[in-house]
């Protein structure tokens, strides 16, 4: 008698193998519609799984797929060194992907990473990502996934980040003690989790030193210099006036800086700045911009330990992690309006 192969069920109901093969093992991309019909055709004909396929199919890639929004920014080139250190270690490869903060592209990424069998997943979100469902999918059929900087809490899993809101407070707090008193702040995109984050510790930080809190003066931008710029100027031009402005990343402080210049103000007599990041670049900058230092290499090398930990252990029961590294002020002349801090 005949064994039936997959291009037996493909030909029946005029499908490809692939598609197929996917829906043979339940993969999220195949419609439920299309699954019933090939399980059903399967159980009729009595299909079984060739098993040097299925150990092929269930064997480990030793791969691991990283997503980040833009490799070309510093802060996540650090994170892959970090990254790359513990999975090289651990006899793993990294394979890189960039979202360019699009939504689409991250889905698209993530649909790769999956049909080409890579052992697990490391990601920071896109900006545009509101839906989360290409993850969950994964998530709920026992793929390893770990969040870093990035994250997303509305899936149960291992996450790494750094203390957004205690660095966006500390820096917040710095400016007073500099003598500001009337500081702004540039956000970045609301649905991001760091952004919101960033904002409450500044917000926190005014409270508690009882200044005031002023809606217009808090400002929305892409995590980009260029976009920062724009809104930096439409800050400037607004009628209240500020001496004070802390960017919730270095990207945005960097065109906060560039437009602050542009306007002939000077930091920080006119307008003291602090960032996020400390990025290289930031010491380089005339003059050299005071930031949030976040420990980027250690985050990559918590991210992948603990992704490593998930694939070697796929049925240990686990609490989820979420590993939150310290921040600290780095002061440079941007800022530095006293001698006191």
């Amino acid at each position: 008698m005949k064994k039936i192969t997959i291009k037996d069920i493909a030909r029946e109901l005029n499908l490809s193998t692939s598609t197929v093969s996917r829906a043979l093992r339940d993969s999220f991309e195949i419609s439920a519609d299309t699954k019933k019909k090939v399980m059903e055709l399967a159980q009729r004909l009595d299909y079984t799984p060739d098993p040097v396929a299925l150990s092929l199919l269930n064997s480990h890639s030793n791969d691991i797929g990283v997503i980040v929004p833009d490799i070309s920014n510093p802060f996540f080139a650090m994170v892959i060194a970090g990254i790359e250190d513990v999975a090289f270690a651990q006899g793993y490869h990294v394979v890189i992907y960039q979202s360019h903060d699009n939504y689409e592209r991250e889905v698209m990424n993530v649909r790769h990473i999956a049909n080409r069998r890579k052992d697990g997943m490391l990601v920071s979100l896109a900006t545009e990502t509101q839906d989360y469902t290409h993850f969950k999918a994964l998530h709920d059929r026992g793929f390893p996934i770990v969040f870093f900087d990035r994250i997303c809490d509305e899936i149960d899993t291992h996450k790494v980040s750094v203390d957004d809101f205690g660095g966006a407070y500390q820096a917040t707090e710095h400016l007073i003690k500099q003598g500001c008193k009337t500081i702004a702040h540039i956000t970045g995109p609301p649905n991001l989790l760091i952004s919101r984050r960033r904002l409450h510790g500044y917000r926190s930080a005014l409270l508690d030193y009882k200044m005031p809190i002023i809606e217009e003066i808090i400002m929305s931008s892409a995590y980009d210099s260029q976009d920062a710029f724009i809104t930096t100027r439409r800050l400037l031009n607004n009628s209240i006036k500020v001496d004070g402005i802390f960017a919730s990343s270095d990207n945005i402080a960097i065109g906060c800086h560039a437009a602050i210049s542009e306007a002939g103000l000077s930091m920080p007599q006119d307008i003291a700045l602090i960032g996020f990041s400390d990025l290289p670049i930031a010491r380089l900058l005339n003059p050299p911009l005071s930031t949030v230092a976040q420990p980027a290499f250690e985050m990559g090398r918590s991210a992948a330990e603990l992704l490593i930990n998930l694939i070697k252990n796929p049925k240990e029961d686990r609490i989820s992690i979420s590993n939150v590294l310290r921040t600290n002020v780095v002061v440079r002349k941007s800022s530095l309006k006293s001698t006191e801090f």
